[in-house]
This record gives C-alpha cells, structure tokens and sequence, in this order.
C-alpha cells in the first residue's frame, strides 16, 4: 500500500495581516494544529511541519502532535526556501508521496484535501484548482521532489517545476468543496474567523 506523507508549511511572516498565519486561532486552536489535522484526516503519515517566522512561539504554543517540525532559517525569502527544507526533512522517510498544504489557506478542507491524494503514488503530480487557476493542497510523487527542490526558489513555491511538466499534471477541481483563498489581508483573517489574541 502506498505511503503519503503530509507538509504543511507555515513558515510565512504574515507581513499583510500583521503577524505569521500559524498563530492565527480558530476556535481554541491555532491554524497550524487545524492544517495539521487536514493532513492527519487524509491518512498522511508520517506528517512534517516547517515552521519559519516566530518559529519558537509556534512550537510553544500549538501542538504539533506527531508531526516533526523543521525550521526554515530562510522563511524570509518566501514560500520556496520552506518548500525545500521541507521536501528535505520528507526525503528520509519512508513515502512514496507527499501532500503539500500551507497554512494561509484556512479553507482547504479535508475532502479537497482526500481528492488531491486519492492516488499517492511515486509518479503522481496532482494540484488542486480554483478558477480554474493551480494551487495547494498539492500532491507530489517521489520521482517529482529533486526537481521541485531544484527549481523552488523565493516566493513561486513548485510553480517553475509545474510549468515545466504541465502535461503530467492532473488538477482537481476544488471550488465546490474549499475556498482557496490566501490570507493575504486583514478582511479575509476576519472573514474565516480568526483571531490574535493579545501579545502574540
């Protein structure tokens, strides 16, 4: 049977809405815990978690329950520098693919999530889609992690290698079953409802 890992990047500074993405809180949970469980709905196992931006508040504060957590020193210079650590640390386990999720995207649910990996196998390069446009949760076969690690730089993630290989790339329609909207200002914390609590 094939193994899917799951990783969930949570790296970002949240620079547009006033602080990092994973200590927003839904609830009595913070958003990292809450991608995490996406994850961990979806039978990924095992699970990484790259952390970047306020990266010692985070591991104090979430849980982060059986997941290993790395730290993207780098987190600065966008999405691909946490993209590689993470792809790294997933290298030494034992998977045939990994589930990409990120953490500014509170609205991926866990069946646009099971849809994305429905065929985990080492070959497979499967992208959610909304408007028809490419984006997370993202399923990467083995074969594929070299060349997105290549590739991956600043803020444009997967997206070099993606184009590069378009015609292998199956998407997925998500927009019935997820918002894929980014936090990217404060309106959109407040609409998904979030919150930062005081001092964080």
């Amino acid at each position: 049977m094939a193994r899917i890992a799951g990783l969930v990047i949570a790296a970002s500074g949240g620079r547009r809405i006033g602080g990092p993405e994973a200590l927003l809180r839904r609830g009595n949970a913070l958003l990292v815990d809450a991608v995490c469980d996406v994850a961990r709905e979806v039978g990924c196992a095992p699970l990484v978690v790259v952390l970047g931006a306020a990266a010692n508040q985070v591991r104090g504060t979430a849980a982060l329950t059986g997941a290993t957590v790395v730290v993207d020193k780098a987190w600065g210079t966008g999405l691909g520098s946490s993209l590689r650590v993470g792809l790294e640390a997933v290298e030494a386990l034992n998977a045939d693919a990994v589930l990409v999720l990120t953490v500014d995207m509170p609205g991926v649910t866990v069946e646009a999530a099971r849809r994305v990996a429905l065929l985990p196998h080492p070959g497979a390069l499967v992208c959610a889609t909304y408007d028809g446009l490419r984006s997370y949760p993202m399923l990467l076969g083995r074969q594929h992690w070299a060349g997105v690690n290549t590739l991956a730089k600043s803020d444009v993630g997967a997206r070099p290698y993606l184009l590069a290989h378009k015609d292998e790339i199956v998407d997925i329609a998500c927009d019935s079953i997820a918002d894929g909207n980014r936090l990217d200002n404060p309106e959109l914390v407040a609409a998904f409802g979030l919150t930062r609590p005081a001092g964080e």
